[in-house]
């Protein structure tokens, strides 16, 4: 079989799903001759033979028909190309002819083998004629802006006719693709052919009536799967493909596109080759949302990345053709610099502080604002190019607080849903940002913004009375999900559709969840599950308690407070010393943050007063960690700990505290508890924590005091409970909630 296909709209057009699929049918099977048949020159065609998704072809005819190569190894097929030399006039006199013309600019493209121009409605085409008649030359327009002249005679279908002759394929074996008037010639020249969907009107009109021409509803490689279905001696090569695995006009289709400042793989060099790998990282959030396309659903995965030292673009890839078939990722290379500047300075320095309230250490820099406009323009950009049409675009974080605004334009039949990680402010402090108008509007684009918990959702509301009149169209009851009346952050309703100039935007409150199958597989380990009974054994032969603290090294977690708390506490009730030991693991930031060297030194000179005040020969009151541990070494500390500790001064969430009670659930220990800061977002979600104010010593230590002599009872039913909750509300329900969420949004436009 040869397949020869028009390539813009039509080979890579269509659904991003469809294109996979046919790309895959043609790289297995062998006996499927590809060739590209283009208005494109040669020279813009050459960078697809680099792309690994798109496979090779075997032929190359560019120039609307002027040029005809081998795909493989770019030489000339030399009898077809010297007939082709031999009809063509003087270029140079056309075109000194030609830009008489009001209305006519030349195409500022590689001209060894075409005569192409722009022209407009406005131009005279009479006069056009009247020089290819002078000169002996054919017209090809497309699209009512691109005007080609040619040798007489030849055009993409004779020159494919040749090509077809000089293979020797049967006719019956040969399909053509297109979607413009000049993939006309293609369709006069007596082979079976497809106009894909979205083609051309003028085209379509002109080959409605033809018998062997298949006008598909599917656009782009979709069509051209269509007509292989369509076509009895093409079917064979879809390998048993239902009409309705082809046509896929199901409810849920709609591609996903993912939108992240990290990609689903970490990379590393193997033998001098770079090679890809599932993230060490025990983010549960990665995991979960590549599972929202193991069912094959369509999707691009789009993440920045530190740019090679060749400064070259990374081509889009398969993340992983056997789990997910129809994923690929689409990197943004940056440099180091632009990284550090957008994430490790502005984001952290100037967003960072503002959204936790920590407005005394906000930096506000209109140069790196601008920077900061610079980068998100390049995701929209990015996420226009990739998109499939009507695609759900679901897009992570404050980072990229400023991408609806400029995709919005660009892609107005997106569904755009925007998540955030963090914490959201109160109208007063989050209204110090100098840019805050810019960002509320961006925000306004999207189809559904979401939030961890309800007291999120209405500090957003709260900011848009600042700023814009809106109508709140439906409140629902927070109580079903989340604590009301008894905690810091509790609210009784939440704000769930407000509707803005017309256009209704959905809100929600939707909690990250723990990733419990990674907790399993760590517990599933003999050594893990061994390590942590032996030193529980140890722990109770000493008749100590250990208090675990983890938490990355940051002034909003409030590490400082929580040691000098214990310094109190011990102090307080000395009867504990040598009873309970805190092991406090801090990860250190990402290099090159600054903001956090005068927090460390702080910190590393408070545990060593500690420890000089209280240690002993054989005990010592804190254990401190400065290093990321691996996950599974996380996971003993949980099993192992009778209190997780959990005191930010604030927190978006805080999954450290969930991943403590749903290994404690998992290994059936529910001998532990959980003291939880009232300011963590986690607290309205986990009434049976013990909540406690990170800003009040005296409750800090009554809190902790509190856990310590918790009877065992009372330590069962919390922990029991807290399970329940954490179990039912995992990563996986997080993901599957936002996507039901957003098709439920752009389903009411």
């Amino acid at each position: 079989m040869i397949l020869a296909t028009d390539l813009d709209g039509t080979f890579l057009g269509g659904k991003t799903e469809d294109r996979l699929r046919l790309y895959r049918i043609i790289k297995h099977t062998k006996d499927i001759q590809l060739v590209f048949v283009t208005g494109r020159g040669l020279e813009s065609v050459i960078p697809l033979l680099s792309d690994p998704l798109i496979p090779t072809p075997d032929y190359i005819i560019a120039d609307v028909g002027a040029t005809v190569v081998n795909g493989h190894t770019l030489e000339e097929v030399e009898g077809i190309q010297a007939d082709i030399e031999a009809r063509w006039p003087k270029v140079y006199a056309i075109q000194e002819d030609v830009l008489k013309i009001d209305g006519i600019s030349f195409q500022e493209v590689p001209q060894q083998r075409r005569s192409s121009y722009f022209y407009s409605r406005d131009t005279d085409l009479e006069q056009i004629h009247a020089i290819a008649k002078t000169h002996d030359l054919d017209i090809i327009t497309s699209v009512d802006k691109y005007l080609d002249f040619l040798p007489k005679g030849v055009n993409k279908g004779s020159t494919l006719r040749k090509l077809v002759d000089y293979l020797n394929v049967p006719e019956q074996d040969v399909l053509v693709a297109g979607d413009t008037l000049n993939d006309l010639a293609m369709f006069q020249i007596g082979l079976k052919g497809v106009a894909v969907g979205k083609s051309e009107e003028t085209l379509l009109a002109k080959v409605g009536d033809i018998e062997h021409i298949y006008c598909a509803s599917s656009a782009g490689a979709g069509g051209i799967l269509e007509a292989m279905y369509h076509f009895d001696n093409f079917r064979k090569y879809l390998k048993g493909q239902k009409p309705q695995q082809v046509k896929r006009h199901t409810k849920n289709s709609n591609q996903l596109v993912i939108v992240y400042h990290r990609l689903p793989y970490e990379k590393s060099i193997v033998n001098g080759k770079e090679i890809r790998t599932a993230p060490k990282s025990p983010n549960g959030i990665i995991p979960s949302l590549l599972g929202l396309f193991e069912k094959g659903r369509s999707g691009v995965w789009i993440g920045e990345d530190v740019m090679g030292k060749d400064k070259k673009e990374v081509p889009n890839a398969l993340i992983n053709e056997d789990k997910y078939p129809h994923l690929i990722s689409s990197t943004i290379s940056l440099s180091k610099k632009d990284i550090d500047q957008f994430y490790r300075v502005f984001s952290k320095e100037a967003f960072w502080p503002t959204i936790f309230s920590f407005v005394d250490k906000a930096k506000f820099n209109h140069d790196d604002w601008n920077h900061y406009l610079k980068i998100n323009k390049l995701f929209a950009e990015r996420i226009a190019k990739e998109a499939d049409e009507g695609a759900l675009v679901w897009i992570h974080e404050y980072n990229l607080w400023m991408v609806p605004a400029y995709l919005k334009p660009l892609r107005p039949d997106l569904k755009i849903g925007f998540f955030h990680h963090t914490a959201f402010p109160a109208a007063d402090i989050f209204n110090i940002i100098p840019w805050r108008r810019e960002i509320i509007g961006s925000l306004l684009q999207c189809d559904f913004i979401s939030f961890h918990i309800p007291r999120y959702v209405e500090n957003f509301v709260d900011v848009l009375r600042s700023h814009v009149p809106f109508k709140v169209v439906k409140t629902i009851n927070a109580a079903k999900q989340f604590l009301t009346y008894s905690c810091a952050l509790g609210v009784d309703k939440m704000t769930k559709i407000i509707e803005v100039e017309g256009r209704q935007i959905y809100l929600g409150a939707q909690p990250v969840g723990v990733n419990m199958p990674s907790i399993k597989r760590s517990l599933d380990k003999k050594k893990v599950t061994d390590k942590i009974t032996k030193h529980i054994e140890i722990n109770k032969k000493k008749n100590l308690k250990t208090i675990l603290s983890i938490e990355r090294l940051d002034y909003v977690k409030g590490p400082l407070e929580k040691v000098k708390a214990f310094d109190a506490f011990l102090d307080m009730y000395p009867e504990f010393r040598e009873r309970v030991e805190l092991i406090n693991i801090c990860t250190p930031p990402s290099q090159g943050m600054k903001i956090y060297d005068s927090i460390k030194d702080e910190l590393h000179q408070a545990i060593g007063e500690i420890n000089g005040k209280y240690a002993t020969m054989d005990w010592m009151p804190i254990k401190y960690f400065y290093r990321a541990l691996p996950f599974e070494e996380v996971v003993v500390h949980y099993g192992v700990c009778d209190i997780a500790w959990i005191t930010p001064l604030r927190d978006g969430l805080n999954l450290v505290a969930k991943e403590f009670v749903g290994t404690k659930g998992k290994l059936q220990n529910w001998d532990g508890v959980l003291v939880l800061s009232e300011f963590a977002g986690a607290s309205v979600e986990l009434p049976y924590a013990v909540l406690t104010n990170p800003y009040d010593p005296k409750n800090m230590i009554e809190t902790l005091l509190k856990a310590v002599v918790m009877d065992e009872n009372e330590r069962r039913i919390r922990m029991q409970r807290l399970y329940d909750t954490v179990s039912h509300y995992d990563i996986e329900y997080w993901g599957k909630d936002f996507v039901r969420e957003l098709e439920k949004a752009s389903g009411s436009r």
